[in-house]
């Protein structure tokens, strides 16, 4: 019966410089050089798992980034699956290094291959390895970018043209609020009185409308005579 694979976890973990540099553990009880990894424990996942084995072998808190692949080969009878991925470290180591790791060394990727007891994970190594680093670089090159401030052009102002339908001048205050002058209407009493004399009239109107016959005037504000008045005023003129 087959047994079942031992799963585990681990990183191509790089720390910045001019030339970046790749971790690589001594194991204590062969004193092997290997990559940094180790099993997951029960529930948890291979991301976090090799994060885990990462801090725990190399002492370094790292940022977890790009998935790089899964080795597979034989330890002891058993197959063993290691997922990979491309990690970032610090330059200050934060923790002791577990008991099973007897050291850590950084080294650039062809000394780190070098450097490797196990043929297949220099293979791996070798595989990956330029795919990380070129990851890496590719980051770098857009935080730089972003960190740096943007360089605004200075805003152009266009005035619209006049609209056709909207008048070019604008009239001044004074016409917008000059009050519209409104004719009085006339009283009761310039209703009643003629408003121009027969003179006056005559003049105003031209001279094909002038009329033939003197209009007679009445005279408003007089007073009405009763006929005792006008007998009265009749005797008088005849005696």
């Amino acid at each position: 019966m087959a047994r079942a694979p031992v799963l585990a976890a681990g990183g191509i973990v790089l720390r910045r410089q001019a030339t970046p540099l790749i971790a690589v553990v001594r194991l204590r009880k062969r004193n092997e050089w290997v990559l940094p990894k180790g099993k997951l424990d029960d529930g948890e996942t291979p991301r976090a798992a090799a994060e885990r084995e990462v801090l725990e072998e190399t002492g370094h808190e790292v940022s977890v980034h790009e998935f790089l692949g899964t080795l597979v080969y034989d330890s002891g009878g058993r197959y063993k699956v290691v997922h990979y991925w491309r990690m970032e470290a610090g330059d200050e180591q934060a923790y002791e290094l577990m008991y099973d790791i007897k050291a850590v060394d950084w080294l650039p990727l062809d000394e780190a291959l070098e450097r490797l007891s196990r043929d297949h994970e220099r293979a791996f190594l070798e595989n990956v390895g330029p795919i990380a680093l070129k990851a890496a670089a590719l980051s770098g090159a857009s935080r730089q970018k972003a960190a740096k401030p943007a360089t605004r052009r200075p805003r152009r102002t266009v005035t619209p043209p006049p609209s056709v339908s909207e008048p070019t001048t604008v009239p001044e205050p004074a016409q917008l609020d000059a009050p519209v002058a409104q004719e009085e209407p006339l009283s009761t009493t310039e209703a009643a009185e003629p408003a121009l004399s027969p003179a006056a009239a005559e003049a105003e109107l031209p001279p094909s409308f002038a009329p033939d016959i003197e209009p007679v005037v009445i005279e408003a504000h007089r007073p009405r005579r009763n006929f005792i008045d006008r007998v009265r005023d009749w005797l008088r003129r005849a005696a």
